[in-house]
């Protein structure tokens, strides 16, 4: 398919890099927050697709990854978009577990992306601050057993 066709298309035609993976974003479907990033592979792509729950390759694991089979933190899909070249996710997703807080993190906050790089600086190292301090459950409960 050439990019044009690509581009307007209606048929989904996933274009993996050349690690059979495909970057993945995932928001809260009621607030929009970024919850996390992860990368998915056929596998995971078709077994979230065919689920309606969110499955990831795991790159650090090197194995399939069902987001929330540890946790309980299960991710549903709202939605899913391709963007126009088809090399990029996005999902929006509802959590399991999470009562009223959506839940992403092992760090047991709410979404992975919980630290600010500081702009704005000549220092050869930039800082960071925290900007999403709340826990809203202990990693060690669930993940050091």
């Amino acid at each position: 398919m050439n990019k044009k066709e690509l581009e307007e298309t209606i048929s989904f035609s996933p274009c993996f890099d050349q690690n059979g993976l495909i970057p993945c974003i995932t928001t809260c479907a009621t607030t929009g927050d970024v919850l996390m990033f992860a990368f998915m592979n056929a596998q995971s792509l078709d077994l979230t697709i065919k689920t309606g729950q969110a499955h990831y390759w795991s790159r650090s694991r090197q194995e399939l990854w069902h987001k929330g089979a540890t946790s309980g933190f299960v991710q549903h899909i709202v939605e899913m978009r391709t963007d126009c070249d088809q090399d990029c996710l996005w999902i929006k997703v509802n959590v399991d577990g999470a009562e009223d807080k959506q839940v992403a993190c092992h760090t047991g906050r709410k979404s992975c992306f919980y630290r600010e790089i500081i702009t704005g600086s000549d220092s050869a190292k930039p800082e960071m601050s925290f900007i999403d301090t709340e826990k809203v459950f202990d990693p060690r409960e669930i993940y050091d057993q």
